[in-house]
């Protein structure tokens, strides 16, 4: 009996011995991590923000000129343009492209750069012809008939030799001659600091309101939740245009307007998700401790309604920017010769027929920072909901 019981305590052999434990499951922030991740269209809708930001702070100080610098002589040049060479008989080689909508000849060298504005002869307004000379070789602009052309004194028309980048101006320029990309730089902060500024505001506002309106309920929530709804009824884009009226036009003028209406839909999301939490058995114990009503908002409920409090943080950052370049837009907005997306919008209406490149690159900018915040948002959305995991 004894010998049986000592084998059944026998030291078993290395191969027969359990495998090590398993590792602990991963935390809902890493899980929630690693969901984001998957999410290509949230991935590249970061690192285009990202991207976005740097560019915004950094590039205006790289940039050789300021978002404010005129220079008539080289208004409304495009990105990208037709080259042309005229060849004296001494060899001396002139590169240049024709604007065909304002009718000047500018100089380049092979590079690209814009080197200045070719002065021509006198103009015959009867033939609508102007000559220019190039050493001892001339040509003639015709404007007689659109598109405009250059013809040689013999008759035959030049054409083309090419194309080329603008690499003195990469965007181009605008009516008075200031480098668009700067100002489109210079646009991209002024519109994102309206908007973090007015969400982070927004942010404060909403979730105190809310949570506070959320916990104590009763009397207190129901005449809290009125004056939201009060807020509500007058149409947002209406509201801030009255708060602009009141305030002058001006960088400070516009964030106080967003930020003083923007919040009711993050205080409407809070409230909601403090009345689902405050009956959890955390919040009882916490009570029964002694814990204060600040104490256990603060440290208990808004903790646990974090993820739909950043997904709607994220959310409101492209409808804050959407206002802003709309009040830039009507003239409401920051006021020139400051520039933010909304007032590049407003001064390339005005030439759009002739120059639709000045339009594109402000409007492509709202659209593509607005579609980055919603994928981040959507991906956010997805990776913080608990019942993904």
């Amino acid at each position: 009996m004894t010998e049986t019981r000592a084998a059944e305590w026998e030291q078993l052999p290395l191969e027969a011995k359990t495998t090590a434990p398993p590792p602990p499951a991963p935390g809902f922030g890493q899980e929630a991590r690693r969901r984001l991740f998957e999410n290509k269209p949230a991935v590249i809708s970061i690192v285009f923000i990202v991207l976005l930001v740097l560019a915004a702070i950094f590039g205006p100080m790289l940039s050789p000129f300021s978002y404010f610098q005129q220079n008539l002589k080289l208004a409304n040049i495009p990105p990208a343009f037709d080259t042309y060479e005229v060849t004296a008989s001494d060899g001396e080689r002139t590169r240049f492209f024709l604007n065909g909508s304002n009718f000047n000849l500018y100089q380049l060298d092979d590079d690209g750069h814009v080197l200045g504005l070719l002065r021509g002869g006198r103009k015959d307004i009867l033939k609508k012809q102007q000559p220019y000379t190039f050493g001892d070789a001339e040509i003639l602009l015709d404007y007689s008939q659109l598109p405009a052309r250059l013809i040689a004194l013999d008759g035959a028309e030049i054409r083309p030799s090419g194309w080329s980048w603008n690499m003195t101006y990469l965007f181009g320029t605008d009516q008075l001659g200031r480098d668009v990309l700067v100002r489109q730089l210079y646009g991209a902060r002024i519109s994102l600091t309206v908007a973090f500024v007015a969400t982070l505001v927004n942010f404060f506002i909403g979730v105190f309101y809310g949570g506070i309106s959320g916990y104590l309920g009763g009397r207190v929530d129901a005449v809290m939740m009125r004056i939201v709804e009060i807020i509500s009824t007058i149409p947002l884009t209406l509201y801030v245009v009255l708060l602009m009226v009141v305030f002058d036009n001006g960088l400070i003028s516009i964030i106080v307007a967003i930020g003083s209406v923007f919040w009711v839909d993050m205080a409407r999301i809070v409230r909601g998700q403090i009345l689902s939490l405050k009956s959890q058995d955390y919040v009882a114990a916490a009570r029964t401790m002694a814990a204060s009503p600040a104490r256990i908002l603060t440290r208990h409920l808004l903790p646990n309604a974090i993820g739909p409090i950043i997904v709607t943080l994220t959310m409101l950052i492209p409808s804050a920017i959407f206002i802003e370049s709309f009040m830039s837009f009507i003239g409401l907005g920051v006021t020139p010769p400051l520039a933010s997306w909304g007032t590049l919008t407003s001064e390339a209406v005005e030439t759009l027929r002739a120059y639709p490149h000045q339009l594109f690159f402000p409007a492509a900018a709202i659209s593509l920072t607005m579609f980055a915040f919603n994928f981040l948002g959507d991906g956010l959305r997805d990776a913080l909901d608990p019942r993904m995991r």
